[in-house]
């Protein structure tokens, strides 16, 4: 993944989420995030947010770890494209989550936003759940 600033905040905030992830390390990935930050895994009402209002708060996103990080055994992050804007960026590419021996991929785009202390303010993942044809 090629990517403009290396030594961009929002690109150093994501890849510690990334990398406090692949290591199931919770409690850096949650000293990752500003106290007021936001996770928004997928946008909009889904089966981890049935309100759509994403999960605010360290106590939030503590739970949203629990829910959605924790039963998988491993989750791998293959981004193709990253395009760095203000102080966020969005990449372009899939996650792939092992659960139960099981792989499922999911293609979107995944953004990061950082205060000036290099905090996360906002990890928001645009995804879809299969569509039943």
């Amino acid at each position: 993944m090629a990517v403009s600033d290396p030594n961009h905040p929002a690109h150093l905030a994501g890849k510690r989420s990334r990398d406090a992830v692949a290591a199931r390390d919770k409690e850096a990935w949650l000293a990752n995030f500003a106290d007021d930050a936001i996770v928004q895994d997928p946008i909009g009402p889904s089966f981890l947010d049935p309100e759509g209002k994403g999960h605010r708060g360290k106590e939030a996103i503590s739970a949203f770890w629990d829910k959605a990080i924790a039963p998988a055994d491993k989750l791998v992050f293959n981004f193709e494209t990253t395009y760095q804007c203000g102080d966020e960026e969005a990449n372009v590419g899939n996650i792939v989550t092992t659960i139960a021996g099981r792989d499922f991929t999911t293609p979107g785009v995944f953004t990061y936003r950082a205060n000036e202390a290099g905090q996360l303010l906002a990890l928001r993942a645009f995804w879809e759940a299969p569509r039943s044809s």
